[in-house]
């Protein structure tokens, strides 16, 4: 598989297949969007938003969530603030989102068959890391983005101007419904 792509990859730059997706560092809309690293998304989200290359700062993880005011989510949207001008945040959920359905504990049995050997998992356990809890998904894709929202909105260091959006993208039809 990676040497396909490599391989690809090398025709793609000596053909010049770069030239029609250059632009700079900021986004052109002032726009930052957290979602779900979900596959559907990749290229649903951008075409059912009207989004083209460097219009947002598109940021993806599980779920599309923040989970700690200093995670990396969070981070990130620090840096699109402050370094690239970001204005506006999106937090855009999806439909039929695996994070839903995670259970700590049957992906800590998954690592176990995997070869992550228990006493692994012990002393994550014993260095005050609640896996289970780390691990587990949301029940609710609503409450998700509302959580998320609020996490930003109340962060000591994003400033109040900024504008907050949340939303659920429907996986198939890309239609937005929004959270409030």
């Amino acid at each position: 598989m990676i040497e396909e792509i490599i391989k690809y990859n090398e025709e793609f730059v000596a053909n010049k297949g770069y030239e029609k997706y250059l632009t700079s560092k900021y986004p052109d809309k002032k726009l930052a969007i957290l979602s779900c690293m979900d596959t559907r998304l990749t290229e649903l989200l951008p075409a059912a938003l009207g989004l083209k290359n460097g219009d947002a700062k598109l940021i993806k993880n599980a779920g599309g969530l923040v989970i700690s005011p200093f995670d990396s989510a969070m981070r990130s949207l620090l840096v699109a603030i402050y370094e690239l001008g970001v204005e506006e945040i999106m937090v855009i959920a999806h439909s039929n989102c695996g994070a839903c359905h995670m259970n700590g504990q049957q992906m800590k049995e998954l690592m176990l068959k995997r070869g992550i050997h228990q006493d692994v998992i012990d002393t994550i356990g014993l260095c005050g890391i609640n896996l289970d809890h780390w691990l587990e998904g949301f029940h609710d894709t609503e409450d998700s983005v509302r959580n998320t929202i609020n996490t930003i909105r109340t962060h000591p260091l994003v400033p109040k101007d900024v504008n907050l959006h949340g939303y659920i993208i429907d996986s198939q039809t890309g239609k937005l419904t929004e959270v409030k």
